[in-house]
């Protein structure tokens, strides 16, 4: 089965199983689960369930989509997503953003855990992605390109939407959350970065490193989909002051950060 019968077949077993016709998505990264306790009328299909969809192995993706409501919006939740490095190909990182646009979704909001590059960023603060430099050496766009999904050469101009990050500073300002603005480069992983290739980063004008989210925002904008990023601070990516660090430091800190991004998300939905 080729790549596009398989995205085609993952919509028609989903839309036989739901009510709803989601218009936004919602990806939740590591420990990034609070908002999938408050969407309303929920219907939950693990990824096991629907046929040609990858499986999540990374830690803190549970691995299921939640169909629901949030502030009377339909909405569709990726309850964890797939990493290039867990030896997914970029097809498959991108798959369930396939499946979303076929599914009618038209604003994405994507979650992670990222390290502070920015020596001034505090942890456990989140940051509103503005831009993002692609380090992970591949693009889910390589090879023949489905014209009916999107351009051979989509534009990159605004690949997270200047509407939508303005909506998220205002309710940040409203809910008295302190946030942070910057650059978000993306690594292939899975090990955690050298004090080396940290400096090489931020002399590059990155402001926080992670392993996730550029694939998927890429795939998004060919689709036509408006993208908003937050980045749940978890550690000191700081070349002068580095620390060893472990992926349950990382989930311990995106959980409590997670609390300040969902209040964050669940305000621009209100807005939208």
């Amino acid at each position: 089965m080729d790549y596009v019968e398989r995205v085609k077949k993952a919509v028609e077993f989903l839309k036989e199983r739901i009510e709803v016709s989601p218009t936004i998505g919602i990806v939740l990264g590591s420990g990034l689960g609070r908002i999938a306790e408050v969407i309303e009328s929920p219907k939950t299909i693990r990824y096991a369930e629907i046929p040609g969809f990858p499986v999540a192995t990374a830690p803190g993706h549970k691995g299921e989509l939640i169909f629901g409501k949030l502030s009377g919006k339909d909405v569709v939740l990726m309850n964890g997503r797939f990493h290039y490095y867990e030896g997914h190909s970029m097809q498959d990182v991108t798959f369930p953003i396939r499946v979303m646009q076929l599914l009618g979704v038209k604003y994405l909001f994507l979650t992670n855990a990222a390290g502070g590059l920015n020596p001034l960023f505090e942890v456990g603060r989140p940051m509103i992605i503005t831009d993002h430099i692609n380090f992970m050496w591949d693009n889910p766009l390589r090879g023949k390109n489905v014209d009916e999904w999107g351009p051979r050469f989509p534009d990159m101009s605004e690949p997270y939407d200047r509407k939508l990050i303005s909506l998220a500073k205002e309710v940040a300002e409203e809910e008295k959350i302190e946030v942070y603005e910057g650059v978000y480069v993306a690594v292939a992983g899975p090990n955690f970065e050298t004090a080396a290739e940290l400096r090489m980063f931020r002399n590059l004008g990155a402001d926080a490193v992670g392993m996730s989210t550029v694939p998927e925002v890429i795939v998004a904008r060919h689709a036509g989909i408006k993208v908003l990023g937050i980045s749940a601070i978890t550690d000191r990516a700081v070349p002068e002051d580095l620390k060893p660090l472990t992926a349950e430091e990382v989930l311990r800190i995106a959980e409590e950060t997670g609390k300040k991004i969902a209040r964050i998300i669940l305000g621009v939905v209100r807005k939208l």
